[in-house]
């Protein structure tokens, strides 16, 4: 057993050295033009992105935004792709708690719009979506709700989570772009893997479903 183990590592570990002695090869073959080409689209690509930091800069990305009504709310799902919103009550403590990391995290997803919204001004949104525990996190990708983060139960059920752990939490519903590894929470002491389960949410909110005004 561990020769034929011992067999099929060597076959990968060769392939991979094949692959990248291809790509060596493919770049030491490179001419100028072929050097200008590659430069010309790196570059094409970075004006690209830039243009779309300032289209997204310019919907309000990269703040923390209080919203003033339910009305609101569908007019910004409407303009961008990935918003992340908590859905909040006055003098709630732990909704203090989700504000000072959603503050740092809207510098650093400018790709999603981070919101805020009291449930007391939205009657007809927190019945429609279900929202039974402040504070609430709603996860909305392409103005369907994926996700929701309810209290801190999926943080470690605890106050002092990081803020690493909540955008690793945020990412498991798609609403932000994540490098990190979503199978592995950042402080996996305090979390359970089992935590964070499409099953729960399916059982407790209709998932997946239409952000519309009418």
């Amino acid at each position: 057993m561990d020769q034929v183990i011992q067999q099929k590592v060597a076959e990968i570990a060769s392939h991979v050295e094949k692959q990248l002695d291809a790509e060596i090869e493919k770049l030491d073959n490179l001419n100028i033009d072929d050097i200008e080409k590659l430069r010309e689209h790196r570059l094409k690509e970075m004006k690209k992105m830039q243009q779309q930091k300032q289209i997204w800069l310019s919907q309000g990305h990269g703040e923390y935004t209080e919203l003033s009504d339910e009305k609101e709310f569908f007019e910004v799902c409407k303009k961008s792709d990935k918003v992340v919103c908590h859905f909040y009550k006055d003098g709630t403590e732990r909704c203090k708690i989700v504000d000072m990391h959603l503050k740092i995290l809207c510098k650093k997803h400018i790709e999603t719009r981070f919101i805020k919204l009291n449930v007391e001004k939205c009657p007809f949104l927190t019945g429609r979506l279900k929202i039974r525990v402040i504070p609430t996190i709603g996860l909305v990708v392409d103005s369907k709700t994926k996700d929701y983060i309810v209290g801190f139960t999926d943080l470690g059920n605890c106050d002092d989570f990081s803020t690493e752990v909540l955008e690793w939490r945020i990412a498991h519903g798609g609403a932000i772009n994540y490098n990190g590894d979503l199978m592995h929470p950042p402080d996996n002491t305090k979390i359970q893997k089992q935590s964070v389960t499409r099953k729960t949410i399916r059982e407790k909110y209709s998932d997946d479903s239409d952000i519309d005004s009418d």
